[in-house]
């Protein structure tokens, strides 16, 4: 499988993973001032954007989508790149450091520090939410989208600032969330809490919003009771996506946690 990606900039690599039921544009408010310090590589997971099908084959979802990452590594010639990510790629991020894949991970709002079966039961019940009423307002999306006020409706639960998309943009995300629908059900099918331990010199950074409505905010005190050794930092005023939200404090983030130069590769 060939996933779908852009590669450029400047610099040490730099892998973003975007969240379930989004896309590689995720990115896109944060990714030219990151190619100023970065070489920054955004792909589409299987079964998101233009990447092809995810295909399970009875396996468990984190096996196929690291053998997917490490894929897309070797064809790009990479070696322990910096990887960062938010929600679902947040935890790819930190499945990756723990399995020496990386040199650093930065995530922003991570899945993987939920309660237990009740709350993870809220989280589906978002996601289906959000995809039906997607496919509601497909009809619509066109029109809705030309307004600000339309794109921050549409973008609320995910965004504080879904107005300063463009409508393109979020147009383009609703056709996907509801095109990635069948992934999103096979990956909330197959998750389960994060347990990995990551190694004392992979450099951890999680940062999460305050105003976080899909992975509320008492999941990063989880996180930072799990995880202490990470450097953990609130994103005040921000979503579960914000990267639109707050440019500058994600730029930063981004840069700081992959700061500390590439590990030697890891041996075969």
């Amino acid at each position: 499988m060939t996933l779908a990606y852009e590669r450029f900039g400047n610099g040490e690599p730099l892998v973003l993973v975007h969240g379930i039921a989004h896309r590689r544009q995720a990115w896109y408010p944060v990714a030219e001032r990151l190619a100023e310090h970065r070489e920054v590589i955004l792909f589409d997971l299987p079964g998101h954007g233009e990447s092809p099908a995810l295909d399970l084959e009875g396996r468990p979802v984190k096996d196929v989508l690291q053998e997917q990452l490490v894929d897309l590594f070797d064809h790009l010639g990479l070696h322990r790149p910096h990887i960062a990510g938010n929600s679902l790629g947040g935890r790819v991020a930190l499945e990756a450091a723990a399995d020496g894949l990386a040199s650093s991970a930065t995530t922003l709002s991570p899945a993987g520090f939920w309660r237990g079966d009740a709350d993870f039961a809220l989280i589906r019940a978002h996601f289906a939410i959000l995809v039906t009423s997607g496919l509601l307002a497909s009809p619509v999306a066109p029109t809705l989208t030309r307004s600000a006020l339309g794109r921050k409706l549409m973008m609320g639960t995910l965004m504080t600032h879904g107005e300063r998309l463009d409508a393109e943009r979020v147009a383009g995300d609703l056709a996907n969330m509801v095109n990635s629908r069948h992934a999103l059900h096979d990956i909330i099918g197959g998750a389960f809490p994060f347990d990995g331990a990551i190694p004392s010199d992979v450099p951890v950074t999680i940062a999460w919003g305050t105003r976080d409505l899909v992975l509320l905010p008492y999941q990063a005190r989880r996180a930072r009771k799990q995880l202490p050794q990470a450097e953990h930092i609130w994103l005040e005023g921000a979503g579960h996506v914000p990267m639109s939200d707050d440019v500058d404090s994600v730029v930063d983030i981004l840069l700081r946690g992959s700061s500390h130069g590439l590990r030697e590769a890891r041996a075969a």
